[in-house]
């Protein structure tokens, strides 16, 4: 039996969360069930000064009941170099500064305090872009902000994806058709807004039929979902009302993850969600991935379990 450990959980607010669909409220239940001790606390709550990493932290205890699915000690600050043994980095993106600069402050405790994931490989490895270092795995897809490009990558294959480079669950992506007007309006508007490059995808057809996200556990293919989009939705993300239903791997799906896998236990990504369309990687998330509920539902099978093996592993191997 591994010793009790203090695992320290960088989440965004506790009280907003839906208990019956988050991963992080998952994986704070089994660190439960398994002895060890929480603490809750904002990014906004973290400190370095002289090479020392603070922040003002909650001890919390966690229980599956709607509406009373938590209960705060008293705040204390927290040094989360010798007075925690893990730090599950679990904010929502979007990627942005703020983002990466909670992956460099992190960066100051690991490994001797185990962040999962690594934040200095979570910081290289942006879902959009860590992905295109699969190009034959993955849909034809350009990254640019030029506005020529994406017009003639439009010509080249007609029916076209459009989506912010670090934008997170569906947000901002649409489909275009080859008859779609809108394309230089939707430029502009992201332009607009950010000096970002885009994600310019050759659309996949077979999203109709579903959007799968895979688990992998220190790089191990464990578990799936498919994600259906909703009627006239070109989106699968359940933010936007893509429906979930369970699912096997397919042989091509069993390939990507025997591919990818070892490159992702080698940057020290423990949990990490892919996705995969029609036979394509589209996204390789490390951020802050979803689907463990929705899979323990399906099949019955408590990921949460083999991520909280892998870090005890990882912890108790030092």
């Amino acid at each position: 039996m591994p010793r009790s450990l203090r695992v320290a959980v960088q989440m965004d607010p506790i009280e907003t969360i839906n208990i019956d669909a988050d991963s992080t409220f998952a994986l704070m239940l089994e660190a439960q069930a398994r002895g060890h001790a929480l603490w809750h606390y904002h990014v906004r709550d973290l400190a370095l000064r002289g090479g020392r990493v603070t922040a003002w932290a909650k001890p919390v205890q966690v229980r599956r009941e709607i509406g009373n699915h938590f209960t705060f000690g008293a705040e204390e600050e927290l040094d989360l170099g010798s007075g925690a043994d893990v730090v599950l980095m679990r904010q929502d993106p979007p990627f942005d500064m703020g983002y990466i600069t909670a992956t460099h402050i992190l960066e100051h405790i690991h490994p001797k305090t185990l962040v999962v994931n690594d934040p200095a490989s979570v910081r290289n490895a942006p879902e959009k872009l860590f992905v295109t270092h699969f190009p034959d795995l993955m849909p034809v897809t350009m990254v640019t902000a030029d506005r020529r490009r994406i017009a003639a990558f439009r010509a080249e294959h007609g029916d076209i994806i459009i989506k912010p480079l670090f934008g997170n669950g569906g947000a901002g992506v649409f489909h275009l058709r080859p008859e779609d007007p809108n394309m230089n309006a939707l430029v502009e508007m992201f332009t607009e807004r950010s000096r970002e490059p885009l994600v310019i995808q050759k659309y996949v057809p077979a999203v109709r039929e579903g959007d799968k996200r895979i688990i992998l556990v220190d790089g191990v293919a464990m578990g799936a979902i498919n994600r259906v989009p909703a009627a006239g939705e070109a989106r699968s993300n359940m933010h936007v009302g893509g429906r979930p239903e369970p699912t096997t791997l397919t042989d091509r799906e069993k390939e990507i993850c025997a591919a990818i896998g070892p490159e992702l236990k080698k940057r020290g990504m423990i949990f990490v969600g892919i996705d995969v369309i029609g036979g394509f990687l589209t996204e390789i998330n490390v951020t802050s991935p979803t689907g463990l509920q929705e899979i323990a539902r399906f099949d019955g099978v408590h990921l949460e379990k083999a991520i909280w093996d892998a870090i005890e592993g990882k912890v108790a191997s030092r």
